[in-house]
C-alpha cells in the first residue's frame, strides 16, 4: 500500500502544488481545505494525473471540533498518515501595531499557530504510536526576521519555528522527523489575501524581479520527505535569486 501525506490549506498555493508533488512522488493523498469547488478539481487532477487515490476533507483549522470530526474519525484505510504538511496559513493586511485590524490579527493566530496545533495534535500520536512519520510545517522567512507593518503575522510564523523545533525535541526518540520549510516572496495568493482581494496590488509585490513559484517550495518539501530515513532536514530557506532578506530585494 502507498504511503498517505496529508496536506492542510490544499486549495491554492504552496499546498496545492505539494499534493500534486506528493502523488507525482508516489503518495496516496488526504487534501483539507474550506472551498468545496477547489477541492473537488484538485482531487480530480490527482486522480486522473497520478493516478492516486484521495481523499478530500473539508473544514476550517481554525476549529478544533472540526479538526477533530474530520481528522479523529479517519477510517482505517486513511488513518496511518506518514506525511504531515502544515501548510494551511495566511497574512491578512500590512498594518503598523498602532492601527492594527484585530479582526485580521486574530485570522492569522488562529490559522497560523492554533491550526497548525489542532491538526498536529490529533495526527501526531498515530505517528507516535507506530514511531514513524514526518511533520512538515510552512513557515517563512518572516519566521527569521521581523518587518515593519507585519508585526503579527512575522509573530506567528515565529511562533512556526518554534513550535518545529519544540516538536523536534518532543518526538525524536518516536522516531518522527519534524521539518521547518521557509520560503521567501512566492508568487501565489499570499498577497491577494493580504491585501483583500485588491488585485492589482498584490501584483506590484512582484513586480521587477522573478518571485518563487509554489511549484519551487514544492520541490523543496519533496527532497525534505524523499531523504533517507536516517536523514532529517530540518529547516530549508528557500528565497529568489533577487531576494537577499525580508525586505532587501534587487528588481529591474
Amino acid at each position: 500500500m502507498k504511503k498517505i501525506a496529508l496536506i492542510t490549506g490544499a486549495t491554492s498555493g504552496i499546498g496545492k502544488a505539494t499534493a500534486e508533488r506528493l502523488a507525482k512522488d508516489g503518495f496516496d493523498i488526504i487534501i483539507t481545505g474550506r472551498r468545496k469547488e477547489k477541492l473537488q478539481e484538485l482531487e480530480s487532477v490527482l486522480q486522473k494525473e497520478y493516478k492516486t487515490e484521495v481523499l478530500s476533507l473539508e473544514f476550517d483549522v481554525r476549529n478544533y471540533a472540526e479538526v477533530e470530526k474530520h481528522l479523529g474519525s479517519l477510517s482505517e484505510r486513511w488513518k496511518n498518515v506518514d506525511v504531515l504538511v502544515n501548510n494551511a496559513g495566511l497574512a491578512v493586511g500590512l498594518n503598523s501595531i498602532q492601527e492594527g485590524v484585530v479582526d485580521d490579527w486574530e485570522r492569522m493566530i488562529d490559522t497560523n499557530i492554533k491550526g497548525l496545533l489542532y491538526v498536529t495534535r490529533i495526527i501526531s500520536p498515530r505517528m507516535v504510536e507506530r514511531k514513524s512519520g514526518h511533520v512538515i510545517n510552512i513557515g517563512s522567512i518572516a519566521s527569521r526576521e521581523v518587518y515593519a507593518n507585519g508585526v503579527v503575522y512575522c509573530a506567528t510564523k515565529h511562533a512556526v519555528k518554534a513550535l518545529s523545533e519544540g516538536m523536534r525535541l518532543d518526538m525524536v526518540k518516536y522516531g518522527i522527523k519534524v521539518t521547518l520549510v521557509c520560503p521567501g516572496a512566492a508568487e501565489t495568493e499570499f498577497s491577494l489575501v493580504r491585501f483583500k482581494g485588491d488585485g492589482d496590488r498584490a501584483d506590484k509585490v512582484y513586480d521587477g524581479f522573478v518571485p518563487l513559484t509554489a511549484d519551487d517550495v514544492a520541490d523543496a518539501i519533496s527532497y525534505a520527505v524523499s531523504a533517507p530515513d536516517h536523514v532529517d532536514v530540518q529547516d530549508i530557506l528557500l528565497m529568489a535569486k533577487a531576494q537577499a532578506s525580508a525586505t532587501v530585494f534587487h528588481k529591474e
